[in-house]
């Protein structure tokens, strides 16, 4: 009896002794796996700590930038209103005019349409008093906007070469004086044109410049001497060979280039006094 108690109490031990161990290293492997969880969690903390660190610094230094901007723009709306009241006057000021501006732009309108209509008119007449006897080749007139312009042919003004007006060509110059005569308001141009070939040279003409220049001075003492044009009316002009109306590779092309142009225009001290004046 006294054996069999020892062999149970010693199965017992025994058994016992089996459970422990394996509980023992059940339990230690789940130590050393918690332990490893709290190391990668610390890595962890450490990571975030650190981008934390660079996204507040990044913040702490948006929110000085953003108080420099708030300090600077307190500043420019102070200097708003101390501008305000003046800046407010100006735009009362400006709708005032722009109101008298639209009446003045009317007014405009009507003195450019008028003008218009009565160049329209002028370019009418002067064709028809220019027509009989000419070609239309010889003579030309155009109306452009407020202008006027008479283009002649050099061949029935001039001889080649020469800036002196022919006996002919004061019956066309005096049909043009009359047209001119009857509207004062109008100042006259008279420009010069020649083709690309040289002159030859003489005490009062060198080259293609003193003879378009010349040629128109002719014609302008005409107008004055002979059909008695108000000087103060009339200026004269010389474009040269540079302004070809077709290509002076040819005779008919530089025929075409070698002509007077006289131009009817409004007075232009007089639209600088219209524009000038003030609409009420």
């Amino acid at each position: 009896m006294k054996k069999l108690f020892v062999l149970v109490v010693t199965t017992s031990v025994m058994l016992s002794s089996c459970v422990s161990q394996k509980k023992y290293t059940e339990l230690e492997g789940n130590y050393n796996k918690k332990s490893q969880e709290l190391v990668d969690s610390k890595a962890d903390l450490m990571k975030c700590r650190i981008e934390n660190e660079g996204k507040i610094s990044a913040l702490e230094q948006r929110v000085i930038d953003l108080k420099n901007d708030k300090e600077k723009t307190l500043e420019y709306v102070d200097n708003l209103t101390v501008l305000s009241k003046s800046a407010s006057d100006n735009i009362k000021e400006t709708l005032s005019q722009m109101g008298k501006k639209d009446e003045y732009i009317t007014y405009i309108q009507k003195a450019i349409t008028r003008k218009d209509s009565i160049n329209l008119a002028l370019g009418f007449k002067l064709k028809k008093v220019l027509k009989d006897g000419l070609h239309d080749d010889d003579i030309q007139v155009n109306v452009e906007k407020t202008v006027v312009y008479i283009s002649i042919a050099d061949k029935l003004l001039f001889k080649s070469g020469s800036a002196t007006i022919s006996s002919e060509a004061k019956t066309v110059l005096g049909k043009v004086a009359e047209v001119i005569a009857a509207q004062p308001e109008l100042e006259v141009m008279v420009e010069g044109y020649t083709d690309n070939k040289k002159v030859i040279s003489n005490a009062s003409i060198k080259d293609n410049w003193d003879l378009s220049v010349n040629r128109s001075t002719s014609v302008i003492r005409v107008l004055q001497n002979d059909f008695n044009i108000e000087p103060s009316r009339l200026i004269a002009a010389g474009r040269s060979e540079y302004m070809p109306l077709e290509s002076n590779d040819t005779v008919e092309g530089r025929s075409r280039n070698r002509r007077t142009r006289i131009v009817l225009m409004p007075k232009l001290e007089q639209f600088f006094d219209l524009l000038e004046n003030k609409v009420e």
